[in-house]
């Protein structure tokens, strides 16, 4: 049985990026990881907030009918947050955001047919062409089986409807998204042995790793510890 620590979070006087986004499929714990780090930087949060998608739970049960609204309301949703942060840019503030716009396309690709995605791809272009960038982007991935257990441990009804195929469909276009990006220094994770709820060791660990990280990709593959 896993047992909680307490392992402290040393900072030995680094700083963290001043814009950090978490990504990663759901159920992978970037919310819990986004959350965590926005509480020990004193960092602005910036959440995704699903559950103002008032298309959400009917996509869980009929992806095909409702993928198009679902997706052009995360988009507008992300791009209006990411609007309040370009206006407050003269503050130069210090914030944690659990999405990256960029990876909003993937979502489409997976969900909605040729003509939508089309549709979606225009008014996408139209609406983030100022994004800011992050200055470090975290990508939590994980097993199928794992993010299953997961989203079932957290006990969202809606959620439980998700389907394996989904989630493997999902796996397969963040892993060929991340393969090629480099607009910004990259940290991916594999999220498979970390509990960032219960092991405050797993989180100091990773956030020691990220806090050396100014540019480029690197890789962060903790051993399991039970």
């Amino acid at each position: 049985m896993t047992e909680t620590t307490t392992a402290p979070v040393d900072l030995r006087g680094r700083l963290p990026q001043p814009y950090i986004a978490v990504e990663g499929p759901i159920g992978v714990g970037k919310t819990t990881l986004a959350k965590r780090l926005a509480e020990l930087f004193d960092y602005q949060l910036l959440l995704e907030d699903a559950h103002e998608n008032p298309f959400l739970d009917k996509f869980y049960e009929n992806r095909r009918q409702n993928a198009l609204a679902t997706q052009l309301f995360f988009l507008f949703q992300r791009v209006q947050k990411m609007d309040d942060l370009k206006q407050q840019d003269m503050f130069k503030p210090l914030r944690i955001a659990d999405f990256l716009i960029d990876k909003d396309p993937i979502f489409a690709e997976v969900n909605l047919d040729p003509d939508e995605f089309e549709l979606y791809r225009k008014v996408y272009g139209q609406m983030t062409v100022d994004a800011p960038t992050p200055d470090l982007v975290i990508y939590l991935q994980a097993s199928v089986d794992r993010l299953l257990e997961r989203i079932d441990r957290r006990g969202i009804a809606s959620e439980r409807t998700i389907s394996r195929q989904y989630l493997e469909e999902l796996n397969e276009v963040y892993s060929e998204f991340f393969l090629y990006y480099d607009a910004a220094p990259l940290l991916i994770v594999n999220a498979n042995q970390l509990d960032l709820v219960s092991r405050q060791e797993d989180f100091a660990q990773l956030v020691d790793y990220a806090l050396d990280i100014k540019a480029g990709r690197h890789y962060f593959n903790p051993t399991s510890i039970d």
